[in-house]
């Protein structure tokens, strides 16, 4: 082959009884890219002995992908024999100190990794507690504020939100809160049919669905759908950097963003509550009317004397918690985000799961404090 052939090649001479590589041609990108080239090349680099000499004093041409070849292809060492230009060689030794990647550390394992795993879990816990107190704070001066001054207050916000965590909430509230009562009332026919007990299926039902299954039922579902939406809209915020233009323009978040959406879902929430608990019941109702023969008229009269009205009262007060502390979760998810969408999506979904955890430990704390009321 000439010396001035293009083709990259490496061709084998001897040399004083050892072997030696001669490359020859151009060992740039644009050759070493072509796959027939490369067909051609790959067999010569193959077969060059481990102990053998390189001498590159020959090439046309060596950029940085040829050089990552060769180096490659010595295994990140350098020959015992080389030969090369100057250039070549700060080539070589650029591509061989980039190249020198450490191999990362195995991940330690064992008891005192996993004692140190929870440790950080419950610092990072506790920072987001404080900054949800900090919200909460904030959220009692906004209101205060928003007192002295109503004329200047945030009411069309208040009022739009109003009407999406409401408003909008009332249909798949009101078809999940009738399944729910269709399944209890027919579940409960089965067992009370065995000791003659039909009539106390209005009992069952009405305490169940109006203290307890009725309000924690609405708040799971305005939690995933009102909760990742608030979340979602705020971090939407951030990542256009909408949070950084209201804090440079000295508007509060807290005033703008978060007092609207946490009065609107207490105003809301005992709605959406008191809703559900009507569908739930009306469900119970045609599913004991099917499954037992209690008629509607029965069920009517005898539902105000098995539920005291201190169950319905303490149903909305659990509500309007429910709603301020999804709300809460949801801007302080929302507050959180960092300008990129995979946190967006990790803020929406954690969100939703400390909302609906919130939720149901709450309620179970007003039912202990509150297991006296309506009985």
């Amino acid at each position: 082959m000439s010396s001035t052939d293009p083709n990259p090649q490496c061709p084998l001479q001897t040399l004083d009884g050892r072997p030696w590589a001669v490359p020859e041609g151009r060992w740039s990108a644009a050759e070493l890219g072509d796959r027939k080239l490369w067909r051609q090349l790959a067999p010569q680099i193959r077969a060059v002995p481990a102990a053998a000499g390189w001498d590159l004093q020959q090439l046309q041409w060596l950029d940085h992908v040829g050089a990552q070849l060769l180096w490659e292809q010595w295994g990140h060492r350098w020959p015992e024999q080389l030969k090369t230009t100057s250039n070549q060689r700060a080539m070589l030794e650029r591509v061989a100190k980039f190249s020198d990647v450490p191999e990362p550390k195995p991940e330690p394992s064992g008891l005192m990794c996993q004692v140190n795993n929870l440790g950080q879990l419950v610092i990072s816990a506790r920072g987001h507690f404080w900054d949800l107190t900090g919200l909460v704070g904030q959220l009692l001066l906004d209101c205060l504020r928003l007192a002295r001054n109503p004329l200047r207050g945030p009411w069309r916000d208040i009022s739009g939100h109003l009407y999406a965590t409401g408003a909008t909430a009332l249909p798949i509230t009101a078809l999940v809160g009738f399944l729910i009562g269709v399944v209890l009332a027919y579940l409960m026919a089965l067992q009370l049919r065995q000791f003659g007990a039909e009539s106390f299926i209005v009992n069952i039902l009405g305490i169940s669905l109006i203290r307890e299954l009725g309000p924690l039922l609405a708040a799971i579902l305005v939690a995933g759908r009102s909760g990742s939406a608030i979340t979602a809209q705020i971090g939407v915020m951030r990542v256009t950097e909408e949070l950084d233009a209201m804090q440079v323009m000295g508007i509060s978040k807290g005033y703008r963003l978060v007092m609207p959406r946490a009065l609107a879902l207490a105003v809301s929430m005992p709605l959406v509550a008191l809703w559900t608990i009507l569908a739930a019941l009306a469900g119970g109702m045609v599913a004991a009317d099917v499954t037992m023969d209690i008629t509607p008229s029965y069920f009517f009269q005898s539902l105000p004397s098995a539920v005291q009205i201190g169950n319905l009262g303490l149903a909305m007060g659990k509500s309007v918690v429910f709603g301020v502390l999804i709300a809460l979760i949801g801007c302080h998810w929302g507050l959180k985000v960092e300008p990129n969408t995979q946190s967006l999506g990790q803020g929406t979904t954690a969100s939703v799961v400390s909302s609906i955890t919130m939720v149901i430990i709450v309620d179970a704390i007003f039912a202990i404090l509150f297991r006296n009321v309506g009985f």
